[in-house]
């Protein structure tokens, strides 16, 4: 007799994501040249394993909620067959009293399913963008230091496809574009860093990860955040998809999880558009043309001149919709304006049928 439904699911989705750990660390490339090969494999033989023999390591991100409790007994349980290291991390906030207690528990938990590294990471989270914002920066960026101290090759998420809901809707809030509405993606890391994250679960609904650590006896923790109408996404769990299912029926979960997939398949051949007609708007000093940018569909050239303004030193996870807008009336409705002040002391300004963007 097999294991229960959810437990299958879960493991089935981790296997998934393992297999695709494994091949990118193997596959290169036909066109790659042998330096490329070697850095891209960062210095791994065949089967990704390093020079002295030692299998790949990679980390499950755990809070002890059912999400991601199920990801790392997943991953537990998966890893060794795969000949892959599992090990584990828990960030400690420090947002509530005893949270350092919790970590330890959640340490506990994580030995018990027999990973290896388990540690726990206090930050201190600030307050730029807002509480949830801020927490997110501080918790990446512990598990940053952590992944590279370690020398893991990918760090599992336990973000579910309930919570890719949730991302679309807040992104379309923010009304913001088709990238907000892409979601989260299913593989995503910084510079450096890329494809580091991995999230198996965005097709598995969060019941079927809580079922998991039920019929496994496994000890989860219910963070009070979750429930706290003061944080946005609380509301929108609690109040705002509820309201949603209730007017239009079930199935909105999965239709939003949908639409992050195609969104993001949008966004991605309009980026790459993007980035390849930009040589094609310049000068030859390197300078962007008006007349060309205006003859530019407006979603690439959007995309053109937000490209240019982060190069110059804008913030991007300051750049909205609206300033990219402000930018674009310098192309599609010039009547002699000033200077467009942008976040990072940018500004793009209209010169002699250029546009001039700079840090000032």
């Amino acid at each position: 007799m097999g294991p229960h439904p959810a437990v299958a699911a879960i493991r089935l989705a981790v296997r998934r994501v393992l297999h695709d750990v494994l091949t990118d660390l193997t596959e290169l490339p036909a066109h790659a040249s042998a330096s490329a090969a070697t850095s891209a494999v960062a210095g791994r033989g065949t089967d990704g394993r390093t020079p002295g023999g030692t299998p790949p390591l990679v980390l499950v991100a755990c809070s002890g909620g059912a999400d991601s409790m199920a990801l790392a007994s997943a991953l537990a349980f998966e890893a060794p067959k795969l000949g892959i290291r599992a090990g584990g991390i828990t960030v400690d906030h420090g947002l509530q009293a005893g949270s350092d207690l919790r970590a330890a528990e959640v340490l506990t938990r994580m030995t018990a399913l027999r990973l290896d590294p388990v540690e726990s990471v206090a930050v201190r989270v600030g307050r730029g963008g807002g509480p949830e914002a801020a927490a997110r920066d501080a918790r990446y960026a512990a598990l940053d230091e952590a992944a590279d101290r370690l020398g893991a090759v990918a760090v599992l998420l336990g973000h579910t496809r309930d919570d890719q809901a949730e991302t679309v809707l807040l992104g379309l809030a923010r009304g913001s574009g088709i990238r907000s509405l892409s979601g989260m993606a299913e593989k995503s890391g910084g510079p450096g860093r890329t494809n580091r994250y991995r999230r198996p679960f965005l097709q598995v609904d969060r019941q079927t990860a809580r079922k998991a650590c039920m019929v496994q006896s496994l000890a989860v923790w219910d963070d009070p955040h979750n429930i706290d109408p003061a944080y946005t996404r609380s509301r929108l769990r609690h109040e705002g998809l509820p309201a949603l299912e209730k007017a239009l029926g079930k199935g909105v979960v999965e239709a939003l999880a949908r639409t992050a997939q195609l969104s993001r398949d949008d966004a991605d051949a309009l980026d790459a558009w993007a980035a390849e007609a930009e040589t094609g708007v310049r000068d030859e000093d390197g300078r962007l043309e008006c007349a060309k940018l205006y003859a530019l569909p407006p979603a690439v050239r959007r995309r053109v001149l937000r490209r240019a303004v982060v190069a110059a030193g804008s913030p991007a996870g300051s750049l909205f919709a609206r300033h990219i807008e402000e930018v674009d009336r310098l192309i599609t409705g010039w009547r002699g304006q000033g200077a467009i002040n942008l976040p990072g002391r940018v500004e793009a300004q209209r010169q002699g049928g250029r546009l001039v963007i700079r840090q000032g």
